[in-house]
């Protein structure tokens, strides 16, 4: 019986002995088939190779050589995201992807005719290097209407690639400091007793401007609907209404506010309202607009139209606004 045991135990360690052996085959197997797999299966963290570069081009690690200031400046914007492209060739990345192929410019650099320069191009060349990419940006989309091109203020006149002062935008000057540059009439708008909170850095230039071009006049942003940028903010007044007040649908709200300040309440063009409103409603046969009836004495209570014509903006009950 003791004999029976001793085989049963001696049976039970070669079979342990030859499971070990399997286990290590298979290990080998596999070890060796991961050596035949193709990289990116095995290790798909490393970053895919650049393509070859073109003819002509150095890559941006050439021009850092020299220009290492203006590198350091231009790897922290939006503009570096480039570099980081596997796909993009030479001519759309780094450096090179503004100021062209740079070989002769190494060959030769105090021929600065070798290499495309941003401060000595005309307006018109700098404006088109720079919508290569940003022509079909929802911002620059109506760049042939932009008042500043037809006046020849180039990109670089608003923004710096390499030593922008904003984050946002790559803006060379904060706004509004930046349009000041410029728009020095509506600076002194900005400091009137009522006016649109600019200067606080409520309200920016831009949020009713596009600097780079609009279908409507002085580049005027359109709402949401399409409709006058104003009802963006004041929705309230936008309606549809029942009974409209015509100026506000042909004119728009500047047929009676001065939208960046006013020395009045409201931002109204004159300083009392029933002067505002007589230059519409008059006896006279130049406006198609009601006039006012005899009993009104402009003197004394009649004097503020909206203490009655509360509505002025528009109403669904009442023809003549008053509620």
């Amino acid at each position: 019986m003791g004999r029976v045991k001793g085989l049963g135990i001696v049976g039970f360690a070669a079979m342990l002995m030859f499971a070990g052996t399997l286990i290590s085959s298979a290990r080998a197997q596999d070890k060796a088939g991961e050596k035949d797999k193709p990289e990116s299966a095995t290790s798909s963290s490393k970053p895919a190779e650049q393509k070859p570069l073109e003819k002509g081009y150095v890559g941006s690690d050439t021009c850092k050589t020299c220009h290492e200031d203006l590198f350091n400046g231009y790897e922290k914007s939006p503009h570096y995201k480039t570099l980081l492209d596997p796909h993009a060739t030479a001519s759309k990345q780094g450096c090179e992807g503004c100021h062209g192929p740079g070989e002769e410019h190494t060959g030769d650099p105090a021929d600065k005719t070798k290499i495309f320069s941003f401060t000595t191009a005309s307006t018109e060349k700098i404006n088109s290097k720079c919508l290569t990419c940003h022509a079909s940006g929802p911002q620059q989309m109506n760049s042939a209407n932009s008042l500043h091109r037809k006046n020849d203020v180039s990109c670089i006149s608003c923004h710096s690639p390499h030593h922008a002062q904003t984050k946002e935008f790559l803006l060379v000057k904060s706004q509004p400091q930046l349009c000041y540059s410029c728009h020095l009439q509506q600076k002194p708008q900005f400091n009137m007793p009522f006016h649109h909170r600019v200067n606080e850095g409520l309200v920016q230039c831009t949020d009713c401007h596009n600097p780079h071009g609009t279908a409507g006049p002085k580049q005027v942003r359109a709402s949401a609907t399409q409709d006058a940028v104003c009802f963006t903010c004041h929705i309230d007044k936008q309606g549809p209404f029942v009974f409209e007040h015509m100026p506000v649908k042909t004119e728009g709200c500047v047929s009676c506010h001065t939208p960046h300040g006013s020395p009045n309440q409201h931002l109204l063009k004159v300083s009392n309202v029933n002067l505002l409103c007589l230059q519409c409603h008059t006896t006279s046969s130049f406006s198609g607009a009601p006039g006012t009836p005899s009993f009104h004495n402009q003197a004394a209570q009649y004097q503020a139209c909206t203490l009655c014509h509360a509505q002025i903006h528009g109403s669904n009950v009442d023809r003549t606004f008053f509620k």
